[in-house]
């Protein structure tokens, strides 16, 4: 079984077109690199012999090579010999079929063989990459050795893309996707975490076999955004609750506007223009609540839950969620950012979500969700370079926006984002020091270690990394994306992409750490409109989620103070907010209530009153013209609106307003906000 979760992956493209050049760099930071070369070389060719030292020249000192071209048989060996923490690399496929149809190796069967290859591909323990040219698109060749060739390579792609997870084409250095992966559940059940139907590789759609997924207790490599692959969903054990009335792909999930796309995807770019919540919605459930029969004033804080599912359901009489998945962004931060961490803490986190034992996939279970664990690629110390090179930022984003998507498609009906990568702190410090002004020591929590002790050292070396950083970009540009790349790193990039994709599919997300504001930061520069989709259930006494909420105008609800991880406290409050949801929609109206007041102003805002209209300012708009036996002569009006109240005035100064029981024979001064002394001038003035 693969150490990661897509790791078959075949990468076709023609001669010069970059193929081999992406293959590479899919699997430059991987930590054990074989590269199996196929091809053979001959004196009688310096021009080939040179296109061999070109590759082997570009390759890390690093990786180990291995010769494949001695047999057809050798590449089935080495494959079927990998082991799970190594990386395969096979460069390519070509120089395989010219070694099966070498007349030294015939007679042979050359079917059997490719046979062979796709079993050995489909069951490899390794990651594994093949590069293979494609000659399917151009003519048919001439010569019977050359057709032999055309008809054998493409038998052998054909084979080997069956077996893959995923299959990309290069064309002039651009990697347009073929196959994508589409996640399945592991075939054997795990702790706490059943077997998903579909694992049974026979059980594919049109008798084509499932990809495999592989042990959920190994992480994915961060390479596999770049593919826009997609981690395993996990079900923790718990008795499901009923679902709820909405379908997926309802039309209060489905897509409301058309994203600008190019050949390689979705374009995330500033302006974008997401749909908002319906803000007549909300108002219209806050005055359906005050004609619910309670016993006692109300939900308290819950209103604003209610609210906001209405605002976001776009109905007065919201539901609780029930299809609610968690996404776990597992991503590291090098460099005095994880000072005071532990190595390998974070991953040991991310395994335990994966088997069901740690506390966010207790949490998950005892709420009824679903949890994926996003392996986001590391970050580099920010202190001495960009965190993330901007390729991978743009890949992040829409990584993330494609987890949404799936979700969404699922069913999932709210989203919470929960992360357990090191130095996450420092990285959104620094994000809020960028584009909130914050200063450093100001949002970076208290180190503790794991046995309890606040470890100052540790938190004055985070200081330092952010403030260095900060330096080293102060002449950079503030824009989502280049904050992203010098500063956030590849978590927060994949949580914003979640957040947007969240936003385009009128999803809710619950945010709970200083990633999730962080993201929540980054994505209002890109799309205002997300931060309306985000509800923050607790601050969890985090100084800079306190900043955070603060600059997006969200309001925590609680103040639980839970030390377990972000995702956790949201998680713990779920079942308060759904409390609150099956009250606002389950309780009937009070006797002898008439509905919900002031619905209708609501749902109709252009037919409020305009008291304005009735009042006549024009009649005192000069008093200067009136002389004072005219005044004294002149009959009091009465007004028509007996609850008119006059303003206070804006801006420093007495606040005083006329005594309204004042004689009829005193006439009343317009007020200019000077109060009494305005009174005592005009008196003044009329004895004079």
């Amino acid at each position: 079984m693969s150490a990661d979760g897509w790791s078959r992956i075949l990468v076709l493209g023609g001669i010069r077109s970059g193929k081999s050049e992406f293959a590479e760099s899919l699997v430059r930071e991987a930590s054990r690199v074989r590269y199996v070369a196929t091809a053979t070389t001959s004196p009688d060719d310096p021009e080939w012999v040179a296109r061999i030292e070109a590759h082997r020249s570009r390759r890390p000192a690093g990786w180990a090579t291995e010769e494949a071209g001695t047999g057809p048989g050798r590449l089935v060996e080495l494959i079927r010999s990998a082991e799970p923490d190594e990386t395969l690399l096979v460069d390519d496929l070509g120089g395989w079929v010219t070694v099966l149809l070498d007349p030294a190796h015939q007679p042979a069967d050359d079917v059997a063989t490719v046979a062979e290859l796709g079993a050995a591909v489909r069951d490899c323990p390794a990651r594994l990459v093949l590069v293979s040219p494609e000659v399917g698109l151009s003519l048919v060749p001439t010569t019977p050795l050359g057709r032999a060739f055309a008809d054998a390579l493409g038998t052998t792609n054909q084979t080997v893309a069956d077996a893959c997870d995923t299959v990309v084409l290069v064309i002039a250095g651009q990697p347009t996707p073929l196959k994508p992966g589409t996640p399945v559940a592991t075939a054997a059940p795990r702790a706490n975490v059943p077997a998903q139907p579909g694992a049974d590789r026979d059980a594919g759609p049109a008798g084509r076999p499932d990809p495999v997924v592989p042990d959920a207790g190994t992480p994915a490599s961060a390479w596999t955004g770049v593919l826009g692959a997609v981690p395993e969903v996990l079900r923790p054990t718990v008795t499901a609750p009923e679902p709820s009335g909405a379908e997926p792909g309802t039309a209060w999930t489905a897509p409301t506007m058309a994203l600008p796309m190019v050949a390689t995807g979705l374009v995330i770019q500033p302006g974008m223009e997401l749909p908002m919540p319906d803000e007549h919605a909300g108002p219209a459930a806050l005055d359906r609540l005050a004609t619910l029969d309670l016993p006692g004033p109300g939900l308290g804080t819950l209103a604003r839950v209610v609210e906001f599912a209405a605002a976001t359901q776009r109905t007065a009489t919201p539901t609780p969620w029930r299809a609610v998945r968690v996404l776990l962004l597992h991503g590291d931060h090098a460099g005095g950012a994880a000072a005071g961490t532990v190595p390998g803490e974070s991953a040991r986190r991310a395994a335990q979500a994966r088997t069901g034992s740690g506390p966010l996939a207790q949490l998950a279970a005892e709420a009824g969700a679903t949890l994926q664990v996003v392996e986001a690629p590391a970050a580099a110390p920010m202190e001495h370079g960009p965190a993330l090179p901007v390729d991978d930022v743009e890949a992040a984003l829409r990584y993330g926006w494609r987890l949404a998507e799936a979700a969404v498609d699922e069913g999932v009906e709210l989203l919470v984002l929960a992360a357990c990568g090191a130095g996450t702190d420092a990285a959104a410090a620094a994000v809020l020091a960028a584009n909130a002004g914050a200063e450093p020591a100001a949002v970076l929590g208290r180190v503790v270690t794991p046995d309890g002790q606040v470890d100052d050292t540790a938190w004055m070396a985070r200081c330092a990394a952010v403030r260095d950083a900060l330096q080293r970009t102060r002449r950079s540009p503030r824009d989502a994306k280049d904050v992203l790349a010098e500063l956030g790193g590849g978590d927060i990039a994949v949580a914003t992409g979640i957040l947007l994709g969240a936003t385009a599919r009128r999803t809710p997300v619950l945010l709970d750490g200083p990633v999730g504001v962080a993201a929540g930061l980054v994505s209002r520069d890109l799309a205002g409109q997300a931060r309306h989709w985000c509800l923050l259930p607790d601050h969890g006494d985090h100084p800079a989620v306190r900043l955070a909420a603060d600059v997006l105008d969200l309001q925590p609800l609680l103040d639980l103070r839970l030390g377990l991880g972000e995702g956790a406290a949201a998680l713990a409050a779920l079942p308060l907010l759904r409390a609150g949801l099956t009250l606002a929609g389950g309780l009937p109206a009070r006797p002898g209530s008439d509905g919900p007041a002031g619905a209708e102003t609501a749902a109709r805002p252009e037919e409020t009153a305009e008291p304005e209209e009735t009042a006549e300012p024009e009649e005192a708009a000069e008093p200067e013209e009136t002389t004072g036996s005219e005044e004294s002569e002149r009959e009091p009006v009465e007004s028509d609106d007996s609850e008119f109240a006059e303003p206070r005035p804006a801006g420093p100064g007495p606040t005083a307003v006329p005594d309204k029981t004042a004689a009829p024979d005193d006439p009343a001064a317009p007020d200019d906000g000077t109060g009494a002394d305005t009174a005592s001038a005009a008196t003044s003035a009329r004895g004079a």
